[in-house]
Formats: structure tokens, sequence, C-alpha cells
């Protein structure tokens, strides 16, 4: 039989596992929702422990070695790829010493002590010092110095979830260059850590000996230990090849790699990503992250609690629609789609600004909705959200294409939002551009498997491997005419929007 790769993917609500062979079809898969994907001690705080994650990985994986039967034999090495910027202390063997601040956390750091005197005059010079210390005020690393100092001084290392999965399946605390992205002192262009002389390294606060070693996708981490063979079902000794963050496997998995596509993400967290051969950053001072190949970067733009948005507006507003969905047998996402057909293009006059988490070139922003009428009913907020979102990527979009001159062609979507033909046509409008689906939906998943394929050797390159791995079931042409729409609502009011509201959102930082 060929060889199938294991994959997890832990996201922000829930973990999948999946059988994967080398023709990209999962064969099978097991996904478990968390009973909660983060708690709050405070608001904006966003915790949540290794425990559930790993209860729930073990549930998908028992459940998949159930579900696979014979199939379970053929699989020849695991891979994990995990949500990113989510990081906790731990001991020298990677167990953690306190839960995991997870990406969508709010909390800000004093940040009493200043930086050294040369950064704060090469910051001013430059015009980053306002953002450089709104960013600094954000770095967890900070704000659990200030706040647990005892707990840090205990801890052998800052470790983001995938090294600590790694260290329970292997015992090897590893991690890899493709998963450092967030507040952390990583070397984006070269793919390691800073060093000490790099002028922004004292912006994280995190003293070298706690940053995690690491090593490039397809490296081998190590091998399942017996200790969680019997956790997880998973055979003894099967090796643990590196592959990257789920932002960057999805990209893979969407088969975005030669200049003339782009990623498009409606996830828990939105992002437009392209891939580059070149280090070109999506804006000053901000980083193109490693790509899962390393021969690539991914510069992107990315709306933190994008998707997550249409929860927030089913808890609060669609509680009767979900109910309907439920009796229908069918989503409640499906049931709200069902209404958009009813709201006109630009949502008849509401525009949202989807900032409920700031972007880091925006660190005072607030998320907004203007434009109310009385006809306006919760379907036109529904649909405002979508465009919102939307509208904030494609700005997004035309400012990777212009810094790196990259001719774009079509779209590929992926995330849950990709599950929702009018979400598909409605980005189609928007972009201008032709959006594809690809065949798996688990994009995440597949681009994780493909590393899993490389390091076996099954496939010699990236490239080769996503010839054969990813395909598309559907193309959602633009309608030109509604891009013109589309086109107008961008220009007159989404773009000076934003202006309008900024003097007032930084008053709101103050008062905070």
């Amino acid at each position: 039989m060929d060889p199938l790769v294991l994959t997890f993917d832990f996201g922000t609500q829930s973990v999948r596992a999946m059988l994967v062979d080398k023709k990209g079809k999962i064969l099978a898969i097991r996904k478990e929702k968390y009973d909660i994907p983060y708690y709050s001690k405070k608001m904006g705080y966003c915790e949540q422990s290794f425990d559930t994650y790993w209860k729930f990985a073990c549930l998908a994986s028992n459940g998949l070695k159930e579900d696979a039967g014979k199939l379970w034999d053929d699989v020849k090495c695991v891979t994990v790829t995990t949500i990113r910027d989510t990081f906790t202390l731990t001991d020298d063997m990677g167990v953690p010493l306190r839960d995991f601040i997870i990406w969508l956390d709010q909390r800000r750091a004093v940040c009493e002590k200043p930086l050294p005197i040369l950064q704060r005059l090469m910051f001013k010079l430059v015009g980053m010092d306002y953002a450089i210390e709104r960013q600094r005020e954000i770095c967890r690393s900070y704000w659990i110095k200030e706040n647990e100092p005892g707990m840090w001084e205990k801890a052998a290392k800052y470790g983001n979830l995938s090294a600590v999965v790694h260290a329970r399946l292997t015992s090897v605390y590893k991690d890899s260059s493709a998963a450092m992205i967030g507040h952390i002192p990583f070397d984006n262009k070269h793919k390691t850590w800073m060093k000490k002389s790099n002028l922004q390294f004292p912006i994280f606060s995190i003293e070298e000996d706690k940053l995690t070693d690491l090593v490039d996708p397809t490296d081998l981490i190590g091998h399942v230990t017996k200790e969680a063979s019997i956790e997880t079902g998973i055979k003894e000794g099967l090796p643990l090849y590196a592959s990257g963050s789920d932002k960057g496997c999805e990209t893979l998995g969407s088969g975005v790699m030669d200049g003339h596509s782009a990623s498009l993400s409606f996830g828990t967290s939105a992002t437009i990503q392209f891939s580059t051969k070149k280090y070109i950053e999506p804006a000053a001072f901000l980083p193109a992250y490693p790509a899962i190949n390393p021969a690539l970067f991914n510069p992107e733009l990315q709306v933190f609690r994008g998707c997550w948005m249409f929860s927030w507006f089913i808890e609060n507003f669609a509680k009767d629609d979900a109910e309907k969905a439920r009796k229908k047998g069918i989503s409640t996402e499906e049931e709200l789609n069902s209404h958009l057909k009813d709201v006109p293009i630009g949502s008849g006059g509401l525009m949202l600004m989807p900032y409920w988490n700031a972007p880091l070139k925006l660190p005072e922003a607030r998320g907004a909705i203007i434009g109310f009428m009385p006809d306006h009913n919760k379907y036109y907020l529904y649909r405002s959200i979508i465009e919102g979102i939307a509208f904030t990527l494609y700005s997004g979009f035309l400012n990777l294409k212009k810094r790196t001159k990259q001719d774009i062609e079509y779209l590929v979507i992926s995330g849950g939002g990709a599950n929702s033909p009018e979400i598909c046509q409605i980005a189609a409008d928007i972009f201008g551009l032709p959006v594809k689906k690809t065949k798996e939906y688990e994009a995440s998943g597949i681009g994780s498997s493909i590393c899993g394929f490389v390091a076996l050797r099954v496939y010699d390159t990236f490239e080769e491997a996503v010839k054969n791995m990813v395909s598309y079931e559907k193309t959602f042409e633009p309608d030109m005419g509604k891009h013109k729409e589309y086109m107008d609502i961008y220009e007159t009011i989404y773009k000076k929007a934003y202006p309008a509201l900024r003097p007032v959102f930084k008053k709101y930082l103050k008062v905070k």
C-alpha cells in the first residue's frame, strides 16, 4: 500500500486529525471541538490550557484510528500544524508551567522600563516610535514578566503551541522555523532567531536562552514515544516531521507558489497571502513570514478576528436562525447565507470596519459599523460583516500586489467561509478575479501533509508535491458589473471611513 501521512491541525475552536494520501485526498478525518475555544479571566483576555488541546487531540486521534481500520497500518509519519502566536512558559522538556495566551488576547503590558536610547532614537527617526510602543504593550512576554515575575524566572523556555505538541508526542522540544509567527524576536528574512545586537531584539523582552531550538520544514523532530502512543493510538516510533503555521500550510495546501495566485483565507483569522521568492515586507517594518517551502516567503495582510465575527454575530443576533438551521439539519451559516440574496450590494449603505482586534500597523483601531438606517435588519448587518472583511482583505491585496509586483490571475479560497458559495461569489465580485475552491476543504492539513510526503521522499520537491496533491473543484467567476459597484463603494466610503475615525480611536486608546 502507498504511505499515508497523519496530520494534526490545531485550530482556535477545534482540532482535526486526518489521514492524507499522496494524491492529496483525505481518506479519513476526525474533528473534535473544544468545550470552549478559550476562557477569559478579564475582558480581553484569551487563554487555553494545554490539557484541553491534548485531550481533544487524543480524542480525534483515537477516533480516527477506529474509523480508519486497516488504513492505520499505512501511516508512515506524523505532521503538526497549529494556530499562530499562541505561547506559554515551559520547563526545559516542553511541559507548560501556565496556560497558553492565545492569539486573540488583547491584554496590554505597562512597559514602564523604556527601550534603550539607541532604539528609541532610531524608531523615532523613521516615524515608528508610536507603533513600536503599542507593539511592546501587546507582547505577552512583557505582560508575564510584569505580572508573573516568579513564573518567568522559573521557566526554561517561552514556547509556541506547536513546539509543546512536538514535545508531548516525541519528548523532543523543537519547533519549525515556519511556525515562528508572533510577538517574538524572530528574524523572518533569515528564518532564525534575531541576534541580541539586532535593533528590534529588545522590543520583545525575551532572553536568548528562553528561545526554543528550531528546525526547517520537513526536518525530523523526533519519534512518537511509548507514552504518547498509549494516549493517542499512534504507532510507537513513527517519525514526526516539521511543517509550519496553519496559515502557511493553508497557502501551500491551496497551491499558491507560482507568483500568479494568492491565498484568500476566510477563517477565524482572515488573511490574504502571496508567495514570493524574495523577502518583501507587506508594509514598512512589517515582516514577510517564512513560507513552508524554505525557498519562499509569505507576505500577508490579516484581519485578526475575521470570520470569528460570524460566531459573534450568531451569538448576539441570530439565535432564532440557529434554531431554524437545527430544524432543517443545516449549519447556521447556511441559513444566514440564504438571506444574502435579499440584501443589496453594499448592504444598503452599511459599512463595517472589522477591527475587533487592532492590526499591527493600526494599534489604536477599533471595530465600527456606520450608515445605519431604519430599514436595515440583521441580515444587512451580516452581509456588511462579509463585505467589510472582504474590503479590508482587498485593500491588503492591492498593497501586496504593488509591493511584490506580482501579476495575480486568480485567488484560492479556504477556511470556513469557503464552504459558502455566496461568500465565494462576493469575494470574486469585490476582487474582480476568479476565485478557486480546492477539492479538499482542509487546506491547512493538506499543506502540512505535503511536508510529510516530501520528508518521506515520495516527492522530491514541494513543487512536485503540490502538482500531485492540490486540485480545484470549482471556480467562481467575477461579475464585473458588480465589481464596478463595489469599487465605487470602496473608493467613496471604505477608504475614507477609517481616516475619519482614527482620531476618535486614538482617544479611546488613551482612555483605556
